[in-house]
């Protein structure tokens, strides 16, 4: 069984520890727990997990955000992977900093690396981790909150959930998508 993990990011020094770049955090954190490393590779700096007889490529676009479809249609092609066994981590505005959301589909919400990945794959019914990053902003402030630095006061909450993650992403590969909703998206996280 093989999988595609996706981290949504912006590749750079100054998008570092960014709400942005939660994506790539993700799998950093994921992929160095299981002992692997990543490689520049074609659009995309990758990994390869294995885990419990499951290979997971884990890929972070290179390409900057609003061309993230380019790079996850190229490695589902290369890799041939079914688009259900694909997993999108990605920010997210309209959830709360303390809560996580796996859902099997649903729209980019405005979010331009999910708008990139729904233009180059055709379809918005692939499943996704939103990462709620609250929405603690004044009007017209939007795109300096999202590629602005986490606060002090958020990062232990942060941390917290980026170690969940990875537990989801090995949940979603061996026991599934549905089972690993329940598990997460009615927990809210404390600081």
């Amino acid at each position: 069984m093989k999988y595609l993990i996706v981290g949504l990011g912006n590749i750079g020094g100054e998008y570092i520890e960014t709400r942005h770049n939660i994506g790539f955090d993700v799998v950093d954190v994921f992929v160095n727990k299981h002992n692997a490393s990543f490689r520049s590779d074609r659009l995309a700096d990758v990994a390869e997990v294995k885990f419990k007889g499951r290979t997971l490529i884990v890929i972070k676009p290179t390409t900057y955000m609003n061309l993230s479809g380019k790079a996850m249609k190229y490695w589902l092609d290369k890799e041939k992977i079914a688009i259900e066994n694909s997993l999108t981590i990605v920010d997210d505005l309209a959830f709360p900093l303390d809560v996580l959301k796996l859902k099997p589909s649903g729209s980019d919400a405005g979010h331009n690396g999910l708008k990139s990945i729904h233009e180059c794959i055709g379809t918005t019914d692939y499943p996704k981790l939103r990462f709620g990053i609250g929405n603690n902003f004044a009007k017209g402030k939007q795109v300096d909150f999202v590629l602005g630095k986490w606060k002090d006061d958020e990062m232990g909450l942060v941390n917290k959930k980026v170690v969940v993650c990875s537990e989801i992403i090995e949940n979603f590969v061996t026991i599934g998508l549905l089972r690993t909703m329940n598990l997460c998206n009615n927990v809210k996280f404390e600081h």
